[in-house]
C-alpha cells in the first residue's frame, strides 16, 4: 500500500508522514538553487541542498539510492519544463524535487500564473507517473536583499501560485516562506541570491521532514539562536560592497540577454549511485 495521500500538498507545521517510503531514483530538476549554489563541496563545485537531501534519503534506508541532477542555474520555470521535464521522466523516478520561479521574478516580464500552470504541469505529470514530488516557496528576503522589496509582490504572487499547484496536482509544498528564519541573512551566501551552506542544510532539513524521514523534526524552521544585527556603518558598506560586486554585474549581463546558464549542462545528467 502506498503511505502517500494522492492529493497531499501544504505541509505547514508538521509532517503528515508516519511511515517512511523507500525511494530507488530521486531526479532533483531546477535552477542554480537545486544545482547547489552557493553551498562549495570542496573540490570547486557545489554540493547543496539537493545533494544533502539525497545522502539524507539514501542514510535511512537499507537499499540504494540512485540520484541525478538535472538543475542549470540561471533557468526560468518554462526553460525548466521544456528542458528537464522529459529527461527526467525517462530516468523512472521515485522521487522528485522541483524548485523554481527565482529568474522568473527577476525578469522584466513576470506572469505567476504562467509561472503555476508550468509548476502544476510538471508536478501532475510527475505524480501521475508514480513519483512522489516535492518543493518549497520562497522567503521573503528584503532583509536580506532591500532592493527585494521591489519585487515583493512577485514574491507572494509565486508563493501564491506554487500553493494553488501543489494542491491541485498532489505535489508537497513545505511552505518555508511561512517561517522567518528564512529570511535572516546569515543562511544567504554574499551575493543574497542564494543559500550558504547553513542555508543548503536548513533547506534539506525542510524536504527530509516533509518526505517523513526517519530521524527528521520542525527545528528547520527554528530562529537562529540569537538575533541578527549590523551597524547602519557595516550595512551601508555591505550594500556598496554588494552592489559592485554582484548586483551591477547582473544588470550588465541581462542588458546584454545573457544569463549565467549559457553554455552549462546538468550538474549530474546520469542516475548515479549516492555512496555515504
Amino acid at each position: 500500500m502506498n503511505p502517500f495521500p494522492p492529493k497531499l500538498s501544504l505541509v505547514p507545521q508538521e509532517t503528515l508522514f508516519t511511515q517512511p517510503r523507500v525511494f530507488t531514483r530521486y531526479v532533483a530538476i531546477g535552477d542554480s538553487s537545486t544545482e547547489g549554489l552557493d553551498d562549495p563541496d570542496g573540490r570547486g563545485g557545489y554540493r547543496g541542498w539537493a545533494n544533502r537531501l539525497a545522502e539524507h534519503v539514501a542514510s535511512t534506508q537499507s537499499s540504494p539510492l540512485f540520484y541525478a541532477n538535472l538543475a542549470i542555474r540561471g533557468r526560468t520555470t518554462r526553460q525548466v519544463r521544456d528542458e528537464q521535464l522529459e529527461p527526467a521522466r525517462v530516468m523512472r523516478p521515485d522521487l522528485v524535487t522541483l524548485f523554481t520561479g527565482v529568474n522568473d521574478v527577476t525578469s522584466r516580464h513576470f506572469d505567476a500564473d504562467a509561472v503555476g500552470r508550468d509548476a502544476e504541469h510538471m508536478q501532475g505529470t510527475l505524480t501521475e507517473d508514480g513519483a512522489t514530488v516535492i518543493g518549497f516557496t520562497l522567503p521573503d528576503l528584503s532583509l536580506v536583499m532591500p532592493i527585494t522589496r521591489l519585487f515583493s509582490g512577485r514574491v507572494r504572487a509565486l508563493n501564491d501560485a506554487l500553493r494553488r499547484a501543489s494542491t491541485s496536482s498532489g505535489a508537497i509544498l513545505v511552505d518555508v516562506a511561512r517561517h522567518s528564519v528564512g529570511s535572516d541573512p546569515r543562511l544567504w551566501s554574499v551575493d543574497r541570491l542564494h543559500a550558504n551552506s547553513a542555508g543548503h542544510e536548513r533547506i534539506a532539513a525542510a524536504l527530509a521532514w516533509g518526505l517523513g524521514l526517519s530521524g527528521t523534526d520542525d527545528s528547520w524552521s527554528h530562529p537562529l539562536p540569537t538575533p541578527w544585527s549590523r551597524s547602519w556603518a557595516a550595512s551601508i558598506l555591505a550594500e556598496l560592497r554588494w552592489q559592485r560586486d554582484y548586483f551591477l554585474p547582473w544588470l550588465w549581463r541581462h542588458a546584454r540577454g545573457r544569463s549565467s546558464g549559457d553554455n552549462r549542462g546538468p550538474k549530474l545528467p546520469s542516475l548515479t549511485k549516492v555512496e555515504l
